[in-house]
């Protein structure tokens, strides 16, 4: 039988893979994080002698032992007796026969270097949680089964996820902030969460083991420590079921707040008009008409697809609301996010995306002239073909003359009027865009692959410039690489459009 190897804090010990199930999820690792507080002692226990409910669609069942790996992650904030609890954990997961990973991070000097934009607290969670991901991956590995079938569980209870409301609810939130803590998320899984941290203790009473207590607990200088001795206490004299009952809420807002989660993710593809590398453009106008429940939330998700560490507040949000309503301006997001409402369109890129691109969604008047970064131009003008011309012969001499850099192409199928002029839409390459390259006889060919195959490395392609006919339409030039076929001179073209990259 095939066999794994898992490393204790103090040596290696070595397994078997679990075996007869065909099942990934079933024979997948489980990573317990545990602090050795009282829930996640429980957690530990239940998960190596009792039934739990890790959603994998088995409900309350055994987890194979083989399975499990406990992991506990010291943030060196309390000394010795954060030392203690390592040792505790240790010694319970060396009780049980299962293998332990013990991970050590200085919290405090992590949270420091943060340059005062963060907290111990939101630190720790992101190190406890960044630890339980690696581990679940080179798990996975060893186990040769797919990353997404591992579970991580985590002892949140019923308690905690009341104290979670009602610390959003001060803070201030939304749906999924009132949420609270989900039952899943991707991997991570809260098997505990109908039960109360007192049923827990009274089990381990019974069973007779003890548990660790974390002094910090007690200090309401922190908010959850706050909510609980000094809010609960009193929610719970007026309704002893408020746990019970806000845990019903909790579930009740998680399943409208996934609806309306799915129900913006469509609308963000349907409005989306370009994407690329740190920029998103979307239809502002129809963004301004969409309710403002899901503009709310697609504004949120296109953000967070640009950079998903941004922390946003309601206020980021509705500052891009009030650019789509106005039709016009700009505004300044974290993390350097640039968020601009123009011509209909609402442009949302990133600090890197701006400075490599050398390129900004703008028009180009035909006929005019569009300043770009470095130094370059893009220039148009009309030019007449002369009576008895051949206008695909003035087309061929160009292109080899000026070798890709100007090119000759019909003006109206460019949507150019001759004698009025007209503009066009300059912008970066969008992710996903389609063209129909010159010389492919109307095939179509993505962007990317366009630029690949002319050798245009992938640091430098939000630098080229793509001409449309409009910020909806379709492409009419990619500057200095090739033009569309649908707007190719042809024998009766008699007003031309000469697009030049300087």
């Amino acid at each position: 039988m095939p066999s794994v190897s898992r490393r204790y804090a103090s040596g290696e010990v070595r397994f078997d893979r679990p075996s007869g199930h065909a099942d990934p999820e079933q024979q997948a690792p489980v990573v317990l994080m545990v602090s050795g507080g009282a829930d996640s002692t429980a957690l530990l226990v239940l998960a190596a002698t009792s039934t739990l409910d890790i959603d994998d669609g088995r409900g309350l069942a055994r987890i194979a032992r083989e399975r499990l790996h406990v992991l506990h992650v010291n943030h060196q904030l309390r000394g010795i007796d954060a030392q203690e609890d390592e040792e505790f954990v240790r010694d319970l997961a060396n009780r049980y026969g299962l293998p332990c990973t013990i991970e050590r991070a200085d919290v405090r000097a992590l949270t420091a270097a943060q340059g005062g934009s963060g907290n111990a607290e939101n630190t720790g969670r992101e190190v406890r949680y960044a630890a339980a991901a690696r581990l679940a991956n080179e798990l996975s590995a060893q186990f040769g089964t797919p990353r997404s079938a591992a579970r991580i569980l985590t002892a949140h209870t019923a308690d905690d996820r009341a104290e979670t409301f009602f610390m959003n609810a001060i803070r201030g939130t939304g749906p999924a902030g009132l949420s609270s803590i989900p039952r899943r998320r991707n991997r991570i899984v809260r098997p505990l969460l109908d039960r109360t941290h007192q049923e827990l203790c009274d089990l381990l009473r019974m069973r007779g083991i003890v548990w660790r207590e974390d002094a910090t607990n007690e200090d309401t200088r922190f908010l959850r420590a706050f909510v609980r001795h000094e809010v609960m206490p009193v929610v719970e004299r007026r309704n002893p079921s408020v746990v019970a009952s806000l845990s019903k809420t909790c579930d009740i807002l998680s399943d409208e707040d996934a609806y309306l989660h799915a129900q913006a993710a469509r609308a963000l593809r349907d409005l989306t008009r370009r994407s690329g590398e740190g920029m998103l453009s979307l239809d502002a106008a129809k963004l301004a008409a969409a309710d403002v429940v899901i503009a709310r939330r697609v504004v949120r998700q296109a953000l967070l697809a640009l950079c998903p560490e941004v922390r946003l507040d309601a206020r980021h949000i509705e500052a891009v609301l009030r650019l789509v309503a106005a039709g016009h301006g700009s505004v300044s997001l974290p993390l350097a996010i640039d968020a601009r409402v123009a011509y209909g369109m609402l442009f949302l890129r990133t600090q890197d995306a701006g400075a490599a691109q050398g390129v900004r969604a703008e028009w180009l008047d035909v006929p005019g002239v569009l300043q770009l970064d470095g130094g370059r131009s893009l220039r148009a003008r009309i030019v007449p073909v002369d009576a008895g011309g051949d206008p695909e012969l003035m087309a061929r001499a160009h292109g080899s003359e000026w070798a890709g850099e100007s090119v000759l192409l019909d003006a109206p199928a460019c949507g150019i009027d001759p004698t009025s002029g007209g503009r066009l839409w300059v912008d970066v390459p969008g992710r996903g865009e389609v063209l129909c390259p010159l010389g492919m006889h109307g095939q179509s060919k993505l962007l990317s692959d366009l630029l690949r195959d002319a050798h245009v490395p992938p640091s430098e392609r939000g630098a080229v410039p793509v001409v449309h006919t409009d910020p909806r339409g379709h492409v009419v030039w990619v500057a200095g690489v090739r033009a569309d076929e649908r707007v190719r001179v042809h024998g009766a073209s008699r007003w031309l459009l000469e697009l030049s990259l300087r």
